[in-house]
Order: C-alpha cells, then sequence, then structure tokens
C-alpha cells in the first residue's frame, strides 16, 4: 500500500493524509500514482455502473508522468495564464482525469463515486461547462489535437507565452481525418510547444486497431508530416519520463509520443481482451486488491511560471463603413470591411479563414491585421477547431468560408456548442443565387444546420449596413454564432443610424390594408420589396418583414402580422427544410392560433445559370413571390 498523500497540504482533497509524489521523486513512487489512478478508474467506472476503465488503465502511467514531472499548472487558478493546457482528446476515458483530478487535490473521493451520476459535474465525457480545469469538450473522436493545435498557435503567435500543450489521443481516433489536418497545421506552424502522447493500446470499440501495436506505421504517417516522433513502452514511466524531456526540448516542430500500452493493464482479467470497452470490470473489488488497494495517493502539480496576460493589440473607437442608400454592394464586402473596422477597434478580434478569403472577403482583415489573421487552407474541420481553441483562450474568433463547405464541419461546431466555446462562423456564396457555379458551391442547408445547434444565433443580413451592425454585435453574444452572406452586389436599404438588435426583424412594407405578410432574408429581401412594389400597383397591399435574426426569431412582430393579415409567405434562398420557413413557424409553437403559412424555397437541384435566371427556376424571385401572392389572396380566408 503506498502512503497517503495530499495537494496543497489539504489531507481532505485527496482523500487522507502525508507527503506528495512531487518531480523528484523515484519512478517506483510514479508507478504507485499509476496504480492509484487505476485503481480510481475501476472505482468510479464500478459506482456508474458505466464507463471506460479500461481505456483509462492503458494511459495511467503516462498521466501520472505528465502530473508529476511535465505538467505546470495551478489548480487553484485555472485562468493562470502561464497554466500549461490538457485536452483529453480520448474523452471516453473521463476516468483517468477525473481521477487526476482526485490526486492533485481538486475533488474528493466523495465527488470522484458520483462519476456519471445526475447532477455530477463528472459526466461520461468531461467539458468545460462543468469543469474548470477542462479546456473543451471531448469524446467525438478526432477532435481533440485540432483543438489542441489552436490553442498551441494561441500561445505561439498570439499569447506569446511559453505554456506547453499536452494532447492525450487514441490510437482509434488517427483514423479520423481530421487528426492529419490538425497534423499539418502544426507542423506548418511549427508548433514546437505541443505535444500529442497517443495511447497506443492497440483495441478499439469493437475490435482491434487497423495498426494495432505496430507503432513504426504511425511513426511514418507523422513523421511525413514533419513531426518529430518518439516512441516509447508507455508502462515504464522513466522511459514515459525520458520522451516528455524529449518534447519538451525539441524547437521547431511539434512532437508526438507514441505510447505503447495494453488495455486494462494491471488486471490480468481485463489486459488486452476484447470485448470490454465501455463496460465496467466485472468484479471490481478483485480488480482493486489486484492492482495494490484502494490508496490516497496525491500528487504535487508543479506552479507555472510567472506570467503576463496574454498580448492584445490596443483597440480604439469602432468606426464602422459608412454606405448611402442605393448603392450597390454585396454583403461579403461590407462584412470584409465591418471586420477590418472591428479588429482595428478591438484587440482581441482573430480572424481565420479556409484558403478562399478573396472571396469571403476575410483578406480585407488580412491587409490590416496580419499578425491577427490565421490562413487554415482548404480544411474546414481543423477551422473551426482553430477556433475553438482560440476561444478558449479568451480571443474573439471569425472563421470564413463558403457557406457550403462550413458544413462539412458541423461536428466540430456542435462540439463547440458542448464546450459552451464563443465562436463566430461566416458562410458566403450563400444559395442559387451565386450563379453559374452550380450545386457544389451553394450553400442551400446552412441555415438548417446552424439553426440547429444549441444555443446558436443565425443571422442573415441583406444589405451593407445590416451586415457591418451584425458583424460588430456578433463579437459580444455567447455561444456558437453565424452570419450568412451574399456573393452578389444589392442595394443598399438602411441608413447608417439604423439599429438591428439581435432577435429582431425590420418591417419595411406595411399598411392597415395588408393582404398577405412576405417574410425573407437576405436577397430574397430584395426580390420580395420588388414583389410587393408591383402588388401594390395592382390593388394587392402587402407587407414585408426583413428577418434578419433567423435564430432567436422576431416572435413578436411575426405574430402582429399574422393577426393583422392572417397570412404568411416565407421566402428563401435555402432548402425548405429547416430554414427560414420552419424559424418563422417556430414563432407559433406555443399552442396558439397557427395562421395561414406558405412558403417558397429551393426545392429542385439547381444547375448553372445567371443569378437571375436561378432564383427564377428556382422559384423565388420577385415574379415567382408575386404569382404565389395573388394565389394566396385569391384563395385566403379572412
Amino acid at each position: 500500500m503506498a502512503d497517503s498523500t495530499t495537494y496543497g497540504g489539504d489531507p481532505e482533497g485527496a482523500g487522507g493524509a502525508g507527503t506528495r509524489v512531487a518531480a523528484t521523486d523515484t519512478d517506483e513512487r510514479l508507478h504507485e500514482l499509476a496504480q492509484q489512478l487505476r485503481v480510481d478508474s475501476v472505482r468510479a467506472a464500478d459506482a456508474a455502473g458505466s464507463g471506460h476503465p479500461t481505456s483509462s488503465m492503458s494511459a495511467a502511467d503516462v498521466m501520472a508522468v505528465l502530473l508529476a514531472r511535465h505538467f505546470h499548472y495551478d489548480f487553484a487558478r485555472p485562468d493562470h495564464p502561464g497554466n500549461d493546457r490538457f485536452v483529453l482528446s480520448k474523452g471516453h476515458a473521463s476516468p483517468l482525469l477525473y481521477a487526476a483530478y482526485k490526486a492533485v487535490g481538486a475533488v474528493t473521493d466523495e465527488e470522484l463515486l458520483t462519476f456519471r451520476a445526475q447532477g455530477s459535474r463528472l459526466e461520461g465525457h468531461p467539458t468545460p461547462r462543468r469543469l474548470p480545469w477542462v479546456e473543451v469538450a471531448t469524446g467525438s473522436l478526432g477532435q481533440g489535437i485540432g483543438v489542441g493545435v489552436g490553442i498551441a498557435l494561441s500561445g505561439k503567435r498570439l499569447d506569446r507565452i511559453p505554456y506547453r500543450v499536452w494532447v492525450l489521443c487514441g490510437d482509434s481516433e488517427l483514423a479520423e481525418g481530421s487528426v492529419w489536418e490538425a497534423a499539418e497545421q502544426a507542423s506548418y506552424e511549427r508548433l514546437d510547444n505541443l505535444t500529442l502522447i497517443v495511447d497506443v493500446n492497440r483495441l478499439g470499440q469493437r475490435g482491434p486497431t487497423r495498426h494495432e501495436w505496430d507503432l513504426d506505421a504511425y511513426d511514418r504517417r507523422f513523421a511525413a508530416f514533419g513531426w518529430h516522433v518518439v516512441q516509447v513502452d508507455g508502462h515504464d514511466v522513466a522511459a514515459v519520463d525520458r520522451a516528455c524531456e524529449e518534447a519538451r526540448a525539441t524547437t521547431g516542430r511539434p512532437t508526438v509520443i507514441l505510447a505503447r500500452t495494453v488495455k486494462g493493464k494491471g488486471v490480468a482479467a481485463a489486459e488486452n481482451r476484447e470485448g470490454l470497452h465501455g463496460k465496467p470490470l466485472s468484479d471490481a473489488e478483485a480488480a482493486v486488491r489486484e492492482l495494490g488497494g484502494s490508496r490516497h495517493v496525491g500528487v504535487a502539480v508543479q506552479a507555472p511560471p510567472a506570467a503576463r496576460s496574454p498580448q492584445t493589440v490596443p483597440g480604439g473607437d469602432l468606426e464602422l463603413p459608412r454606405y448611402d442608400i442605393g448603392d450597390e454592394v454585396a454583403t461579403r464586402d461590407a462584412f470584409g470591411q465591418a471586420l477590418t473596422a472591428l479588429g482595428s477597434a478591438r484587440g482581441d478580434v482573430v480572424v481565420l479563414d479556409g484558403e478562399v478569403g478573396d472571396s469571403t472577403r476575410a483578406e480585407y482583415f488580412a491587409k490590416e491585421h496580419p499578425e491577427r489573421y490565421v490562413e487554415c487552407y482548404i480544411a474546414e474541420q481543423q477551422l473551426v477547431a482553430d477556433a475553438v481553441g482560440l476561444a478558449t483562450r479568451g480571443w474573439v474568433p471569425y472563421a470564413s468560408s463558403f457557406a457550403a463547405f462550413l458544413t462539412r464541419a458541423h461536428d466540430f461546431v456542435r462540439m463547440a456548442a458542448v464546450s459552451g466555446a464563443g465562436i463566430n462562423l461566416v458562410g458566403s456564396h450563400a444559395g442559387v443565387a451565386i450563379g453559374q457555379d452550380g450545386p457544389s458551391q451553394m450553400g442551400l442547408e446552412d441555415l438548417a444546420m446552424f439553426r440547429s445547434v444549441h444555443g446558436s444565433t443565425v443571422l442573415y443580413p441583406c444589405d451593407a449596413p445590416q451586415t457591418a451592425r451584425l458583424v460588430a454585435a456578433m463579437a459580444d453574444l455567447d455561444g456558437v454564432r453565424y452570419l450568412r452572406t451574399s456573393r452578389g452586389a444589392s442595394p443598399v436599404l438602411y441608413g447608417p443610424e439604423e439599429e438591428f438588435p439581435v432577435g429582431g426583424s425590420k418591417v419595411l412594407r406595411s399598411s392597415a390594408d395588408d393582404r398577405l405578410t412576405v417574410v425573407a432574408a437576405g436577397i430574397t429581401v430584395h426580390e420580395a420589396l420588388t414583389a410587393a412594389d408591383s402588388l401594390a400597383r395592382a390593388g394587392v397591399p402587402v407587407r414585408v418583414i426583413d428577418l434578419y435574426s433567423v435564430k432567436p426569431v422576431d416572435r413578436r412582430t411575426l405574430r402582429e402580422a399574422a393577426e393583422s393579415t392572417g397570412c404568411l409567405l416565407t421566402v428563401e434562398d435555402h432548402r425548405q427544410e429547416g430554414g427560414i420557413g420552419d424559424a418563422v413557424l417556430d414563432a407559433f409553437c406555443d399552442g396558439g392560433p397557427v395562421p395561414r403559412l406558405a412558403r417558397l424555397a429551393v426545392t429542385t437541384m439547381p444547375g448553372s445559370a445567371t443569378p437571375a435566371e436561378q432564383l427564377r427556376a428556382a422559384g423565388i424571385d420577385a415574379e415567382s413571390i408575386a404569382a404565389a401572392v395573388r394565389l394566396l389572396v385569391e384563395h385566403a380566408v379572412r
């Protein structure tokens, strides 16, 4: 039985009393710490009746060495600017992480045994919403290294603080393409402050991994991406210690430590056995005895060095670009111009783009603020991962690409919401209105995707002043924020002093005699206004609402329009599923009366054509809107 030890001199914190395992302790004491991490992983999963103890047991020696000898962190001050950063990419191994938190005195033994219980901070997969020491939510495999790259990028280029970023991932997730997007960027950016430790335990969820224990196969892949590679026996604490030292001493490139381990290490009935993934051990008491019994071993994590707060660029007053009513300006142009102005006013704004900055207009920011611009090339998953990583360090990231291509990173967006990360995403070239490029380039599903994300904000401006105001407003919102921009120029409708509160809308045409309300956003606002003017000349007045805030939606204005006109017609350059039509419908899902609703949306598969031809073919141009209104009014029950 090991000596009972504590963190910070608190005998209750680690559940006992005694000395601490420190950086200068023997390898044998490190082994005892590793055994304790295994014991507590087994106990936590047993208490929960579920979990992943065997995946935790394989990496216990690595975690013990990292905690005791290489990790610099003040658990009492998780926001300390000099703290190292740790990302558990294999988030299912959360029992190991929580066992480590117990070892450092951050959680008690009693709390450890609340693992996976309702209301517990110790969820099945760790999230920063619950625990201040967790950088990012993990569990969707293949994402931890990408976010780690974003954090390391922050330390290297923006914070300019010499903290290290440690990422622990499993061998199974190396099959994910996002891992290699991250690996390439880490090498390109020369992130020598990043160390990836791969727990190569050979077994995945349903059986062996693709390369099993062939460390040379992984070695060749990482070396090809320009990484420094170290192979090690992951259960030899002295060897792991030397590997971590080598990583810290390596300059000019990131390091990966390939640690050969055994899943279920330390318990004969579980070691290297298939069929045990995600299951507590069948006889936890016997397993604990085999591991040497329950201990109260703690570790004294080394303090971080003194560090100033992250460097920011001095800012000034925000002076957004001004436009004259009637000017023809593309909303993507207004986005780039407003973002550049925002970057001048706020030193915490960082911009990322996926090698389409000349099209999204993110290049405007790059020319003015190159030190806060990150080129992610055509790697949309890493684009979002970088944004999440930067957000964990307090930056305000704006990441842009074509709206169609952001759908590729949906899982990263979803996990950003789980993390509670504050990121701004901007999708250009939305809808059929882009014209001749054809359907592969058209964002037609993006509104539905972003509306479905928990806590998201979805904005779709129709002109330049509206775009500029919303770009600035996004910086101070919470959660995932999405702005949709258009390729072609459109008339400026609003004056420079107009305000556009998130959750609002603008009524652009209205009278006491309105027969129907047309609800549009973005490019279709202009088509709706043209249709409304034509209908007015024909004696059919209609109300027009610019629904620039798609989520949250302006329920009050929509309800008033429904009461006044009896029928709402939505028009959108988007698929009918999940877009503006569904956003409007949500305003009436409270059990009350639902007005007559109709929608025009893109229901066919577009081809190549001019923007005007595309809108006409999709049935969302002014002529189609007017025809739909006439039909609805003819049959409307008032």
